[in-house]
């Protein structure tokens, strides 16, 4: 299936009301409003495909990119590769779920996001943090340092509320995840998450939210979660 046949495909499955949502949380055209799940018959067909990944990415339509993000080989991308599309992901929907999840299938996940955390820009930042979200619900917990995601969490706990918006979301995702899917570190965690307390995030032409890492922490261990992995980490 070659590239004008898939944008052909992903024009026809957009929807207006979709389109609408995208474009309230940040994305702009051009985009179709394709609804994720819609992709999946669409993925299921060309499986892994990252020539047309690169295409479809480059078009800077946000449903394309999207899609490029699903089809992707990541352990054929290099770094450089890694940060061409975190300089096109424009929005938190690009960076936080097509790059960095992305990037959590390669080899190379865990020395990319940290360079991206260390940037001091917000997308690169919330990226990072993101990144390992997606490896800590996902790999075995003996593939981490826990004493690198000890100083991380000390890290978030001194930074967060004085980090970019979108930045404070990743890292607030971030205590929750190792809470839940980080057993050896799950009490620093807890403890992390209480000394925090609400963050308040600030959002374009919206109400500010509240994160309460805690809460959403209590809510998993209620439900029984502790010791979560997901089986994989892309749809």
């Amino acid at each position: 299936m070659d590239f004008d046949i898939v944008m052909k495909e992903l024009e026809s499955l957009g929807k207006e009301r979709i389109k609408k949502t995208y474009i309230s949380n940040g994305a702009h055209e051009p985009l179709f409003g394709v609804a994720t799940g819609a992709m999946k018959p669409l993925s299921k067909i060309i499986k892994k495909n990252q020539p047309l990944a690169e295409q479809l990415y480059s078009t800077g339509n946000y449903d394309a990119m999207y899609f490029a993000g699903i089809i992707a080989d990541p352990k054929a991308m290099t770094e450089a590769d890694f940060d061409r599309w975190i300089e096109a992901a424009y929005f938190y929907m690009l960076s936080d779920y097509v790059v960095a999840v992305t990037l959590a299938e390669a080899d190379i996940a865990q020395k990319v996001a940290d360079k991206w955390i260390a940037s001091g820009e917000e997308l690169r930042m919330s990226a990072g943090w993101s990144c390992y979200c997606w490896l800590l619900g996902n790999r075995k917990d003996s593939e981490f340092n826990a004493d690198k995601l000890a100083s991380m969490l000390d890290q978030v706990k001194i930074t967060i509320k004085d980090a970019p918006e979108r930045t404070k979301s990743a890292m607030n995702n971030f205590i929750y995840t190792v809470a839940i899917s980080y057993v050896p570190l799950h009490e620093k965690a807890v403890e992390t998450a209480k000394a925090v307390g609400p963050v308040e995030m600030m959002r374009d032409k919206k109400k500010s939210s509240i994160l309460h890492a805690s809460e959403n922490i209590q809510k998993e261990l209620d439900r029984g979660r502790l010791g979560f992995k997901r089986k994989y980490v892309r749809c």
